[in-house]
């Protein structure tokens, strides 16, 4: 199976233009015969815009799910993102699995906020969501999620092989992906796909190296601090080689 890893600049509240780079990385990614992507934490509508989250946010089968929706069924590659989900009066730290053909097929809430911001603006998840993707039992974490190997743990108790991991990791704390992302997927085996922003957002620095870890805690595909998709083939018996495309790469894609 090849898997994709969009590191991008945060969104920041520009909603039109996000979609645009949702579009834009899912081309890419298809054009190379990825069968997924894995977007940030809080994609919709940024991560430290805690002014936005209750204002923008939205329930599963509104307006952006339809437009993720669409576009994932438009080119045929499932997508993994972050963003902010309304049910009732409560808000949620959510991430969404779209298949291939626009249908959910996985929907997490994240449990272990992190901060005063997350605890303020969100209410924590209370279940796992597993599910079937491309012969593999997959689930979400999102962001300080996976640093609890109790979390881990569960997931590979229930059959998963692959986690993905929506996250929103500041500069300052680079051990994540560089050591606890690999001793989680070491210890229970699994592959874990971690996609981190790059650049700033009022205020906030984030750190990059997304990464993509395999079942034996070693890396299959690393960025550092710019914007990058990172493309690898998951399989065991595979190259371990990667694709990284810089933003500027992507038009020089074959179709």
């Amino acid at each position: 199976m090849k898997i994709a890893v969009c590191q991008c600049l945060p969104t920041n509240g520009a909603i039109e233009q996000a979609f645009v780079n949702l579009e834009t990385n899912l081309s890419a990614a298809s054009r190379v015969d990825a069968q997924v992507v894995i977007f940030p934490e809080l994609f919709l509508p940024g991560y430290n815009r805690p002014d936005l989250h209750k204002k923008l946010s939205q329930s599963k089968g509104d307006e952006w799910c339809d437009r993720i929706a669409t576009i994932a069924n438009s080119y045929k590659c499932a997508l993994v993102i972050g963003w902010a989900e309304r049910e009732g009066d409560k808000i949620f730290n959510a991430a969404t699995c779209f298949g291939n053909d626009g249908n959910i097929i996985g929907h997490y809430r994240k449990i272990q906020r992190f901060g005063s911001m997350e605890h303020k603006s969100f209410g924590a998840g209370d279940q796992y969501a597993t599910f079937d993707f491309f012969g593999q039992i997959a689930a979400i974490l999102i962001c300080y999620d996976v640093e609890f190997p109790q979390h881990v743990r569960a997931l590979a108790e229930q059959g998963v092989t692959l986690i993905f991991v929506p996250t929103a990791n500041p500069a300052g704390y680079e051990h994540v992906s560089k050591i606890l992302v690999p001793a989680r997927s070491s210890e229970m085996a699994v592959t874990i796909a971690y996609a981190n922003y790059c650049g700033s957002e009022n205020g906030l620095k984030f750190a990059g190296n997304s990464v993509i870890v395999g079942p034996d805690g070693k890396s299959l595909a690393s960025s550092g601090t710019n914007e990058t998709l990172l493309i690898t083939n998951i399989n065991n018996d595979c190259d371990p080689e990667f694709l990284s495309l810089q933003l500027t790469d992507y038009t020089n894609l074959s179709s």
